[in-house]
């Protein structure tokens, strides 16, 4: 009788499984599709949420006649020169131990980052399952290399209407003898990287010169790069197709999230070293690298390029790209609906954090700040951007690490690369080509590859 009793149980419990899973399916499929909001529509929507009725205009960055014309006068930059201290706590105690900033002052950092500046990840983000759909043996250069096509699924059982496929490549040196560092940039797709504009080695080049792999992952793969995609993509997926709350993430904190993903995957694959990877982009891009840097600790390195406003440079200067542009309809998507707030009804000085901290929240482990000259890359303010890395130097030094050895701006062209938080102003435009050899000196201090079969070896 037990056995029938038991058998019964089994039976009856296997299809009640079955049923509650047809109606979590049926439960998925039958919820709206995702809200259709413009831009302009789901920004003025976040400023009813937050009771705001008015912004102050960015600044214009292409017509010198505009009123409201960047500044670039650096009498005028610093209206609030006064920065928060990365090392004393709310309660106004001093930071003195690295067992206070780990258990204290940088969880309260991080806090203040997640509601006012880039948003909250949502607890539950779906699980991102990594499928290899192409290899291709080919060389680069002269060096043979493995190029490995993914696609990063992140599971969507609960809302059907949205699918997330996160695009990511992979290259290592064939002839290693063992997982190798890489390299991810936040790029556009251009696996290869032949050679670069103006001649010489490309990055990607430049990188197996060092013995190591790279790798390019896709940020619109990810989340959209503007207001009217934020009911897609990850963040859409992760709030069902609804708009999102003031404190929910942006496409900053949703690139970043991506690339810690596909370092999961890093650590799965036997060709690569995953506690050697580290992270560069450029532009905005460099913003989402330096919010990835900050946020995941396991990244071993950032290569931070022209990140401007929202990434690196000071939020409270005044200086090419302004709070105000970033809190307008073309780029509040970036980050949480709150920010808004500090170019309506409160200023800049009113920010709880600036962006020194978050160059603090890498220690201790190496970050290179870098942008071009400010005759074509003035906007993302190179000086902001150095004070920021100065700025958080004693947090680094708490930490038993180097910082930069000076806080006085340098001559253009000059590498300050002897600590663990780096600089270097290049003399070209908006791009991170020249600092690429400065970086990757400063990263051979700390990624070291296997060695590599002799070439006749690798032939057999």
């Amino acid at each position: 009788m037990k056995k029938i009793f038991y058998f019964l149980l089994i039976n009856i419990l296997i299809a009640f499984n079955i049923q509650a899973q047809e109606v979590t399916k049926s439960d998925a499929n039958s919820l709206p599709p995702p809200v259709q909001l413009t831009a302009q529509q789901d920004h003025k929507r976040m400023m009813e949420l937050l009771q705001i009725t008015s912004l102050r205009p960015g600044r214009n960055g292409m017509n010198p006649k505009a009123s409201n014309y960047a500044n670039y006068d650096e009498s005028k930059a610093n209206p609030y020169p006064d920065l928060p201290d990365p090392l004393v706590l709310k309660n106004g105690q001093k930071v003195t131990t690295a067992e206070m900033w780990w258990n204290q002052r940088r969880p309260e950092i991080v806090e203040d980052f997640d509601r006012e500046i880039y948003g909250r990840v949502p607890r539950d983000t779906p699980k991102v399952n990594w499928e290899v759909t192409r290899t291709i043996r080919e060389t680069n250069g002269d060096v043979p290399v493995i190029t490995k096509q993914l696609v990063g699924h992140a599971g969507n059982p609960s809302y059907r209407h949205i699918t997330v496929d996160i695009m990511l490549t992979l290259t290592t040196p064939a002839n290693a003898t063992g997982p190798v560092p890489v390299i991810m940039e936040f790029g556009f797709g251009d696996r290869f990287g032949r050679t670069r504009r103006g001649g010489g080695p490309s990055w990607q080049q430049q990188v197996l010169a060092k013995g190591w792999g790279y790798a390019i992952i896709i940020p619109n793969s990810i989340q959209a790069d503007n207001g009217a995609g934020l009911t897609r993509g990850i963040i859409g997926l992760c709030n069902m197709g609804q708009p999102r709350r003031p404190d929910d993430w942006g496409a900053l904190r949703a690139w970043a999230w991506g690339a810690s993903r596909a370092l999961d995957y890093f650590q799965t694959d036997k060709s690569v070293d995953a506690k050697q990877v580290g992270l560069e982009g450029h532009s905005r891009y460099g913003k989402a690298t330096i919010v990835a840097m900050a946020y995941d600790r396991r990244f071993a390195i950032a290569f931070v390029s022209s990140s401007g406003e929202g990434g690196a440079k000071l939020h409270r200067r005044n200086w090419g790209e302004i709070v105000e542009n970033v809190a307008g309809t073309g780029e509040y998507h970036w980050m949480a609906g709150n920010f808004i707030k500090y170019a309506g009804p409160l200023n800049w000085n009113d920010l709880p954090v600036d962006s020194h901290e978050l160059v603090a929240l890498c220690a201790p482990r190496p970050v290179f700040i870098s942008a071009g000259a400010t005759n074509g890359d003035g906007w993302v303010d190179a000086k902001g951007m150095f004070l920021a890395a100065a700025g958080a130097g004693p947090v680094y030094k708490l930490l038993g690490k180097k910082d930069m050895g000076t806080t006085k701006f340098p001559p253009i062209g000059t590498p300050l690369i002897d600590g663990e938080v780096a600089f270097r102003q290049h003399s070209g435009g908006h791009t991170p080509g020249p600092n690429w050899p400065t970086f990757l000196t400063l990263a051979q201090r700390y990624l070291k590859a296997p060695a590599v079969k002799p070439a006749d070896a690798a032939k057999k």
